[in-house]
């Protein structure tokens, strides 16, 4: 198996996995440390001159309580990984998100279902942080449309046509001022405002990373929101 990891020390990398999908038992690795969004313990030989790296050993930092568990959980997840792996371009370092990463992954296994469904609209608002192009908090009652090309708020309509009006774009700095998961159940969203918010932050992705493509995770998302709510 080869596999996409986001590791602390070397950034994106791309790891040679042997023997986990064979019917011997395998002592060092295993199919189920290898799901999407797991946190994992390496020991890694490094190869600089070589896109496919190896690994030595390989535990599990953790093991999550419901992840993998709870549908709407696992789909947070796997929109999350998604929108990470279309922001990765280059195999560098980056620490800071790592533990950004880390983070939002342990507090999504313990949200309640009230910080659960704003989760989506927090990561896409502040993964951009560390990607260069984070939106501006720069509100103000007289400059309170979103212009999502210039990733600031500005005081009269754009002459192009991506933009977010109030009241979505109040709800937008809301989000940016939240820093805690546990703040999220205290922005009160039904439905419809967090799904045009989340299309609008998938627009403002699309307009600052190029190729951006589809997500392909929303649609499933969606749909369990749906059903939930």
């Amino acid at each position: 198996m080869v596999v996409s990891l986001f590791t602390e020390k070397f950034g994106l990398q791309q790891y040679m996995v042997n023997g986990v999908r064979t019917s011997k038992k395998n002592t060092q690795f295993s199919a189920s440390q290898m799901q999407v969004g797991n946190i994992l313990e390496l020991v890694v030989y490094r190869n600089e001159k070589e896109t496919l790296q190896r690994i030595k050993e390989c535990k599990q930092a953790c093991h999550y309580e419901s992840i993998f568990a709870d549908v709407i959980k696992n789909a947070v997840l796997l929109f999350m990984i998604e929108l990470l792996q279309k922001c990765l371009k280059e195999p560098d370092e980056h620490q800071e998100l790592f533990h950004f990463m880390e983070d939002i992954l342990l507090s999504l296994d313990t949200a309640s279902s009230s910080e659960l469904a704003n989760i989506p609209l927090f990561f896409a608002l502040h993964l951009s942080h560390f990607f260069g192009f984070r939106i501006m908090d720069n509100y103000q009652l007289d400059s309170n449309i979103l212009d999502l090309i210039e990733g600031k708020f500005v005081s009269s309509l754009p002459l192009h046509s991506h933009y977010v009006i109030p009241p979505q774009s109040e709800c937008v700095v809301q989000f940016l001022r939240v820093m805690q998961i546990n703040e999220l159940s205290e922005l009160k969203l039904n439905r419809h405002q967090r799904n045009e918010l989340l299309d609008s932050c998938i627009a403002y992705y699309s307009l600052h990373i190029s190729p951006f493509g589809n997500m392909r995770s929303l649609p499933v998302l969606r749909m369990l929101m749906e059903e939930e709510s």
